[in-house]
């Protein structure tokens, strides 16, 4: 009598199927076949060996999350889950991120013998088809038209984490339109959203109660009163941690986290899988005093100089930064308030602008304004002292520090980034918008400075108020700018701004040299 082989259950088949059929589609183990780690079968069999009508899986980012979302789509296109007819969605929040799980799925369907025999690829349209069962899988981003009149079988929600708020029309379209099918399977794969009343931040909770067991979620964080920065924290949010999962990178995300409070909060949210929204300043003080040092400005003659200008409104704070880029980038900052209502600003802001003004931090104008003529005066010293060739400046009340600057002689021309002047002023002044696509550049440089440890910025605790009153917003495409802290709504920022924009046009000047753009125009 021959030994009964043990029947595998749904689970296992379709692990069992991945791994005899697909190839890994990218990153070091590309073209590979498929080997699923324990962790990954522990998912998929909690999924299919009881019955499952939604399943949430989150953990940290680069733990081939979408793949392993590409893997059980072409399960149910082609593998033991496909039925016969069937439509297969993807959902996600943009175009782009919609692309990449069908870009995934094809990648495998091409690196797979068996599987481009089977399936073939639109990708102009972003489809899968199999001929042989009519079964149809297509991408679909929120961006698109809305979902409605579908008949969905099986649908991935690809970073989910990303709605913001309780609703997303892309998914309840797709969520009802699955009704009409016997057993419909969703699977939200994303890592956590940042508040508890955003979308998948309720699925979760929900899925917590344990009300509906044909919902599950297979979540890994890091937990709360863990040490963020320890590698037990790490491992327990990404368990391909030392594996696939570069460790070395991920240890280097989490110092930069620990250095910079600005990161510490989306490290939190993509590396440990944390529900996390924090009113965190843009760099701790501990990192800012590092930068801080004792500047003897004579030593700045002779190399280049660049300025960043904030003008504000005229009855705020007003600053100018100067950078001098090298090995080391120097940097140095000048400050101007109205010197009516000084007091009443300081108890408004939680600063002592009439000590800094006696200590020489900063300069207190005449009147209930700022005098202009007091920054273009310092600007002209910067032309005759250090060689100030460019400027960039806030388009904000620009103009009437321009006609300041020509009543003490100093020849302007309005250039943007990446053009030349036609004449032959005394200073270019660059445009510098105060949106993302240009503070986005500026924010980057500078923190790049920041964690190289290649800042050094001249003691002023005007400007280590304005460090310590930023923090930094991103939008949809990871592009960030400094924003005021919520917590210290008035408190001033001008300083941190002038700065950055002073260093990407120190950038900027530098990119254009290397490549010769003043030659070919």
């Amino acid at each position: 009598m021959g030994v009964r082989k043990k029947r595998l259950t749904r689970g296992e088949l379709i692990c069992a199927w991945i791994e005899a059929k697909c190839r890994i589609p990218e990153g070091k183990f590309v073209g590979q076949p498929v080997v699923l780690r324990p962790w990954q079968r522990d998912v998929l069999i909690g999924i299919y060996d009881s019955p499952t009508r939604r399943a949430l899986i989150s953990f940290g980012r680069k733990n081939a999350k979408t793949t392993l979302a590409a893997l059980l789509t072409l399960a149910h296109l082609c593998g033991p889950e496909a039925r016969p007819n069937s439509q297969l969605f993807s959902a996600a929040q943009s175009r782009d991120q919609a692309a990449v799980l069908f870009s995934l799925a094809a990648k495998i369907v091409r690196m797979s013998p068996d599987l481009r025999e089977v399936v073939t690829i639109r990708d102009t349209a972003k489809q899968l088809f199999c001929p042989e069962l009519g079964t149809l899988y297509r991408a679909l981003s929120a961006e698109a038209s809305t979902a409605y009149g579908l008949s969905p079988v099986f649908v991935v929600h690809d970073e989910l984490g990303q709605v913001r708020g309780p609703r997303s029309e892309l998914y309840e379209a797709l969520e009802t339109a699955a009704g009409a099918q016997d057993e419909p399977l969703s699977i939200v794969i994303s890592t956590q959203a940042p508040n508890d009343a955003d979308l998948f931040s309720l699925l979760l909770d929900d899925a917590a109660t344990g009300a509906d067991p044909k919902q599950k979620a297979f979540l890994f964080t890091a937990p709360a009163d863990m040490d963020p920065f320890s590698d037990a924290a790490i491992r327990a949010a990404n368990p391909a941690y030392g594996d696939f999962l570069n460790a070395e990178e991920v240890r280097s995300q989490a110092e930069a986290a620990r250095r910079l409070p600005a990161r510490e909060a989306a490290y939190r949210n993509l590396v440990l899988n944390q529900r996390v929204h924090v009113d965190a300043p843009w760099i701790s003080q501990s990192a800012w005093k590092a930068c801080e040092a004792e500047i003897d400005r004579l030593d700045l003659v002779g190399g280049e100089c660049f300025g960043g200008l904030d003008l504000s409104g005229k009855n705020d704070l007003t600053a100018l930064a100067l950078v001098f880029p090298g090995e080391i980038t120097r940097a140095v900052g000048f400050f101007w308030v109205p010197e009516d209502g000084i007091f009443d600003r300081a108890t408004r802001d939680r600063a002592p602008y009439d000590v800094w003004r006696d200590a020489g931090h900063l300069v207190a104008t005449p009147g209930r304004s700022i005098d202009y003529a007091f920054a273009a005066q310092k600007v002209r010293e910067a032309i005759d002292e250090f060689g100030l060739k460019e400027l960039a400046f806030d388009r904000w009340r620009i103009d009437d520090f321009d006609r300041e600057l020509h009543e003490i002689g100093v020849t302007t021309e309005k250039v943007d980034f990446g053009k030349k002047p036609q004449g032959h002023p005394d200073l270019i002044l660059r445009p510098h918008g105060q949106g993302f696509k240009d503070m986005g550049p500026a924010v980057d440089l500078l923190e790049t400075d920041v964690l190289n440890g290649t800042l050094r910025v001249e003691k002023n605790p005007v400007m280590t108020m304005c460090s310590a009153n930023a923090v930094l917003v991103t939008d949809p495409t990871g592009s960030r700018k400094f924003d005021k802290r919520p917590s210290k709504s008035t408190g001033r920022i001008d300083g941190i701004v002038a700065l950055a924009m002073a260093r990407r046009c120190a950038g900027l000047s530098s990119q254009i040299q290397e490549r010769s753009f003043w030659e070919v125009g």
